[in-house]
């Protein structure tokens, strides 16, 4: 009967476990649509944005400039990390830090032995794990907080302006972003994305490019430059904290529900189990029973 309380235990356990997962996904679910109906829509605009600044500055003449598309030796480098504030999303975060140390030891090497190397954390968990894992680096600490509210628009141009503002003064050659880039709600793509210096395009050796800009700028390109580049880049750091959010969802949507469906395999087995302890008391109780009646016969 000992057996029998503890497997009923065990099942009144599961039973419990699967609910909170049941509800678990359910909020994920919700949360997922509004996080992915904001990605879909943000995203081709800031797509398109980024080509069309990284076409002009392919083609810019010498009368035009930025200083946040200067390319110069690497001597600092920023890496920043987008991950999420709370566990239970499956492999998510774990995925985004290890490519940040994967990113530190292949592009960034030399920086992060000469503990030149920074990190800016987007999300708590990506801290958590890097924390004792990497030495003499710099950690930024300011943002972690950044995913635990509904950030708007404001809130991350805060984060880009601080960013551009390093990299104007020197005090970073290269801006790196780790997130993960939202598919959909079983998949995503982790990735890092360069940030600043601006990135040209692209074009073959011995090519020309066929996307060659032919802009009419108004008042002047200097004046123009100087407010689409910063606003360019806003957009593009919201979009990369948009990605990661539906991102996260996603992945604690499929974490509970795969939670969800593992209880209920555990579920069957302890049933199973249940009954095939329970019928061996009952045949227990009926050999005694029966072996009773025979020694009072024989008496």
């Amino acid at each position: 009967m000992a057996n029998l309380k503890e497997v009923r235990e065990r099942i009144s356990s599961v039973i419990s476990t699967q609910q909170i997962t049941k509800a678990m996904k359910m909020v994920a679910a919700a949360k997922l649509r509004r996080a992915q109906q904001a990605i879909v829509e943000m995203r081709p605009y800031s797509n398109k944005l980024s080509a069309m600044l990284s076409n002009i500055l392919s083609n810019l003449e010498g009368d035009a400039s930025t200083s946040l598309g200067v390319e110069r030796p690497v001597k600092n480098a920023l890496v920043v990390v987008i991950t999420s504030n709370r566990g239970l999303c499956g492999g998510f975060n774990s995925s985004v830090s290890k490519l940040s140390l994967e990113l530190s030891a292949e592009k960034y090497n030399e920086q992060y032995k000469a503990g030149n190397l920074t990190y800016l954390f987007i999300g708590k968990k990506g801290y958590d794990y890097l924390k004792s894992r990497v030495s003499g680096t710099q950690m930024i600490t300011d943002h972690v907080d950044l995913v635990t509210k509904t950030f708007g628009f404001e809130d991350s141009s805060k984060v880009a302006s601080e960013l551009m503002q390093a990299f104007e003064e020197g005090k970073y050659d290269a801006i790196d972003i780790v997130y993960a880039q939202f598919k959909n709600a079983a998949v995503q793509n982790f990735t890092v994305e360069q940030f600043l210096p601006v990135a040209k395009m692209e074009v073959p050796e011995g090519q020309e490019s066929d996307e060659k800009a032919d802009f009419i700028f108004e008042p002047n390109k200097e004046d123009l430059l100087e407010y689409l580049i910063p606003t360019i880049l806003k957009t593009q750091l919201h979009k990369t904290i948009l990605d990661s959010n539906a991102s996260e969802q996603g992945a604690r949507m499929t974490a509970m529900e795969n939670a969800t469906e593992n209880a209920e395999d555990l579920l069957k087995e302890l049933k199973i189990n249940y009954n095939k302890a329970r019928q061996e008391a009952i045949t227990a109780e009926i050999s005694e029973i029966v072996g009773g009646v025979a020694a009072l016969e024989d008496a």
